[in-house]
């Protein structure tokens, strides 16, 4: 009988969680598809474990909750596959790869159609190797499945004798998945692929066979990023969270994700040992407590930040908001601290403000342009007055192509709005020109030193300013290198102390952990040659803003605040 009605929505995860109940909040849609599928997934070995216990000997249940779903989704009367898309995040060592192998040597016994295609997708050689070693062995080491599966190591595939189906574990790439026309897809390390600028695309190719093959599925493993998500792997976690959370009704895709509640998150009870487990389901058993504890302990008293927010994503699945290095700005610790969501519009930016300064910087074709600027807001009965932050960037197409590492995160950055991805070279100079021009209609503007800019390449955007009938007193070049080691740190200072605070663009935050520092001589300065190809340049320009504001500047008047505040009497 065909079920009606279900939900994947699991609203009461975090309390699941903590009591480490299934985050499964249903059973299998079709019980006896997911017990006939368990009868085989329990029987296969696990190879590397000493004994060789079978998986049924050696799992904890949530494996089984999680197995069942997937063939318990499958409808044998409609030749349907009911849940047709799954994502799993867990902490690392918790035998992902493992499960990920048997899965799919479930997936190939059960599959009824002849010559189809099974794909385990890894995103490096390493990470198909690990997942291939464990299948492989799951055949060898047991007689029966040898007359029937056969193993050819050097292509890295399993093949049923009987229906001349082939699962093909493959390192990512455009060539590989090329014309694939897989009917079960399975996706380790998702979070990598999330670095790829032509991951969704990629991924599109390898499961597109779904199309054709109802009953097949596509299945996600991942650990956390040890960076800011990003790309395919940021908009699959985002939109899983939300079918979870209930905010999104999609019966069609199930996500088990093992992470913290936002209490926990917020007060670090991830760093207690007795909360380890609520990540690490396979505690006790893959993974050791005390090795965690062991890690831990190493990587919080360590100097690195990298190494420490690295741990914390892989081992314990804490999410990781910023970047930190270890030569990174001094305001990078207050960041996040900052944030005041209000001035995410440019508009109501302006409406708070009493004056603003702006800061420019820009590089090649191939750099961001930066535009940023700091007002002072406007003094209320209940509150003193901030400083407030906006910023936006611009670059060019052909830098997507030049700058591959960063390319998925600068379209990320243009789907939030905060960045603006010109087709044409000339397209960048009006947009930061339009946003200057708003504030200057508004008289918001000092009558000199407004607008501070790197004064080296500069002409283009002078120009255009000036046709703007911006004044050339109001333009200034603000000097770089180590004569802003004074700006940095009282930007820092104010941001630890909240009186400078900002609207929480996920491309400031970016800016922001990429930014380095140097020493010269009792100077510690921040510049773009030592943060190398990861751009600052709307970091840059906030600094310029900020040397701006720090001469207390008064607004000019001249607009139409001027106008309201001293309305003349038109006859």
């Amino acid at each position: 009988m065909r079920v009606q009605h279900w939900s994947t929505a699991c609203v009461d995860w975090e309390q699941r969680i903590v009591q480490g109940k299934s985050l499964i909040p249903f059973d299998p849609l079709f019980s006896e598809e997911a017990e006939a599928a368990l009868n085989v997934f329990k029987s296969l070995k696990v190879v590397d474990v000493p004994g060789m216990p079978t998986f049924g000997e050696c799992c904890d249940q949530w494996v089984f909750d999680f197995v069942g779903a997937i063939f318990g989704a499958y409808d044998t009367e409609q030749g349907q596959r009911l849940i047709s898309e799954f994502l799993l995040l867990i902490s690392k060592k918790n035998a992902k790869s493992t499960i990920a192998a048997g899965i799919m040597v479930t997936a190939l016994i059960r599959n009824w159609r002849h010559l189809n295609e099974l794909l385990l997708l890894a995103p490096t050689i390493e990470v198909a190797n690990n997942c291939f070693e464990p299948a492989a062995a799951m055949v060898s080491y047991d007689e029966e499945l040898e007359k029937i599966l056969k193993v050819s190591t050097h292509l890295r595939t399993i093949k049923h004798e009987t229906t001349n189906s082939n699962l093909k574990i493959v390192a990512a790439d455009s060539d590989t998945l090329s014309g694939k026309k897989a009917g079960f897809v399975l996706v380790d390390e998702l979070w990598l692929f999330g670095k790829k600028p032509k991951a969704a695309a990629m991924l599109q190719e390898a499961t597109g066979g779904l199309i054709a093959r109802p009953e097949g599925f596509v299945v996600y493993l991942t650990t956390h990023s040890d960076e800011p998500p990003a790309g395919v792997w940021k908009s699959k976690l985002e939109y899983y969270r939300d079918v979870r959370d209930g905010k999104i009704h999609d019966p069609e895709r199930l996500g088990v994700l093992y992470e913290f509640p936002k209490a926990m998150l917020k007060n670090k009870g991830y760093l207690k040992p007795e909360n380890y487990y609520i990540t690490n389901p396979n505690l006790g058993r893959s993974v050791r407590k005390s090795w965690l504890e062991s890690k831990l302990r190493e990587a919080m008293d360590g100097t690195g930040e990298e190494d420490k927010q690295s741990f914390l994503a892989k081992h314990l699945n804490v999410p990781i908001g910023m970047n930190l290095r270890r030569d990174r700005w001094a305001g990078a610790d207050y960041w996040q601290t900052a944030e005041f969501t209000v001035v995410r519009d440019f508009e109501e930016f302006l409406d708070r403000c009493e004056v603003v300064t702006a800061g420019v910087d820009g590089g090649g074709l191939d750099d961001l342009l930066g535009l940023c600027f700091i007002g002072r807001e406007k003094e209320s009965e209940t509150e003193k007055s901030r400083w407030l932050l906006w910023a936006c960037g611009c670059c060019h197409k052909s830098a997507l192509a030049k700058r591959k590492q960063i390319a998925t995160a600068l379209q990320d950055f243009e789907k939030d709005g905060d960045l603006f991805i010109c087709a044409d070279i000339a397209d960048d100079i009006p947009i930061v020109a339009d946003f200057i021009e708003q504030a200057l209609d508004r008289g918001l503007f000092p009558k000199e030193y407004a607008i501070g800019l790197d004064p080296v390449g500069v002409a283009a955007i002078v120009d255009e300013l000036i046709e703007r009938e911006v004044k050339p007193e109001q333009l200034v070049g603000v000097p770089q290198g180590y004569k802003l080691s004074g700006v940095t740190k009282g930007m820092a200072r104010k941001l630890a102390d909240k009186s400078l605070v900002h609207g929480g663009s996920r491309m400031m935050a970016w800016c922001v952990s990429n930014a380095k520092t140097e020493k010269r001589g009792n100077a510690d300065y921040v510049t773009k040659q030592a943060s190398g190809s990861m751009k600052i340049d709307p970091l840059t320009a906030a600094f310029n803003a900020f040397d701006l504001m720090s001469r207390h500047p008064e607004a000019e008047g001249n607009g139409l605040d001027d106008f309201l505040s001293n309305p003349v009497m038109v006859i």
